[in-house]
């Protein structure tokens, strides 16, 4: 049975604190240039910029500190001074879930920038498997594309994530994991071995953010992840596509889920602006594809709808020539959705025809279900029940006072 872990979440402390931390410079998320110039800006001689950059480098994302005091590194008083003009904060945890097959969700809560009132919230999922573990990180809050198989697709955009907001997911995973040098587990096993940018929003419409993140992701001094073991999920972004390998250089996942445009419309509203053809030709040009760098095209199967052999034939021959996998995902449901899954046993003759034509094609075991975590559900049982939590709330507070 899955399990939800309420984290208490102190809203009056926040809102009296807010006023304080927001005339404070959040270094979480800085690239090496963007610390430098912040330790520029706050008057540190320019000789000692590049050692206090290093310092704080290894401090915030090699060794997972937040707290100036526990930076031993640096001097007591130099401790002082950068606790007063700068922060490391993390998002917040309000629920973590849990899942009978060791999924893990978080429903993080962003810094605000009215005080007093809650920030925004995300969510971000970790997924155990044998020799690995996957992080799939949120770009955005909410969705702007509706999708109309994907339940983050009937929420509203709120706004773009910040590259620290980026960044912080994988530490606070970390910090739930006990993945730090300092931690209890201390082992050198890696627990967070790959990253999907596969979470709420679109990753190229935030593109700045997501690559500044990814480049702190990545950077060898610092979190360490090869860009390898990064892989960027777009639902058609045209344009930015080759910027993307050009400028971010990690794997590439496209969300395709159709064989025409005619149903692609349909399921993926961007297609109308940006179809099929176009976005192939985007494909094949992409910067550093390769048969040891392939793309990776996602296919949600959709009973009915997109499974049919034909479809899958089609599949084969438009991707005829670019070096790439397949994965075939089971539609998960969610409240209201307007699809059902395929039959399994259409899905393996599916998955026969691909595989047939020389393509891995593996169909994904769902992951987290029980706990809305699977692809697709993000931000939605959860969003219903904190409505209706602050519905009861203020339904309370309206109540005459005996």
């Amino acid at each position: 049975m899955a399990t939800t872990l309420d984290i208490a979440h102190k809203r009056d402390e926040a809102a009296e604190a807010a006023p304080a931390r927001a005339a404070k410079t959040n270094l979480l998320g800085l690239t090496r240039d963007g610390l430098a110039e912040a330790l520029r800006a706050f008057g540190l001689p320019e000789k000692q910029i590049k050692m206090r950059v290093g310092q704080l480098w290894n401090a915030i994302y090699n060794r997972g500190l937040s707290d100036f005091a526990d930076m031993t590194t640096l001097s007591k008083d130099m401790r002082a001074q950068l606790a007063e003009a700068f922060v490391v904060e993390r998002p917040e945890v309000v629920v973590e879930q849990k899942s009978v097959d060791g999924t893990r969700k978080w429903l993080m809560r962003l810094a605000s920038d009215k005080p007093g009132v809650p920030g925004p919230e995300i969510e971000t999922v970790y997924i155990p498997e044998e020799g690995r573990g996957t992080l799939c990180i949120s770009s955005q809050v909410g969705c702007t594309l509706t999708c109309t198989f994907c339940h983050t697709g009937t929420q509203k955009l709120v706004r773009n994530l910040t590259a620290g907001e980026i960044v912080g997911q994988l530490l606070v995973a970390r910090d739930a994991l006990g993945e730090w040098p300092n931690s209890d587990r201390n082992s050198d096993d890696r627990m967070v071995t790959n990253i999907v940018m596969m979470g709420m929003g679109e990753p190229l419409y935030n593109f700045e953010n997501v690559r500044d993140a990814l480049d702190i992701i990545s950077d060898g001094e610092g979190l360490s992840l090869s860009k390898r073991r990064i892989t960027l999920s777009t639902s058609g972004v045209v344009p930015m596509i080759e910027r993307a390998g050009d400028e971010i250089g990690c794997g590439l996942a496209i969300s395709l889920h159709a064989v025409n445009n005619e149903t692609r419309d349909k399921l993926v509203p961007l297609n109308k602006k940006y179809p099929i053809d176009e976005l192939l030709d985007a494909c094949r040009n992409y910067p550093g594809l390769s048969n040891a760098r392939r793309i990776t095209f996602e296919y949600v199967m959709l009973k009915g709808v997109n499974d049919s052999l034909a479809d899958a034939k089609e599949l084969v021959r438009l991707l005829k020539g670019i070096p790439a996998k397949i994965n075939l995902i089971p539609f998960n449901p969610w409240p209201g959705s307007p699809y059902e899954c395929s039959d399994w046993a259409q899905i393996e003759k599916f998955a026969d025809v691909v595989n047939r034509a020389g393509y891995a094609s593996p169909v994904r075991t769902p992951r987290g279900r029980d706990i809305m975590a699977a692809c697709g559900q993000l931000k939605s049982e959860t969003v219903k029940k904190r409505a209706s939590e602050r519905f009861r709330e203020e339904k309370a507070a309206a109540q005459p006072t005996a």
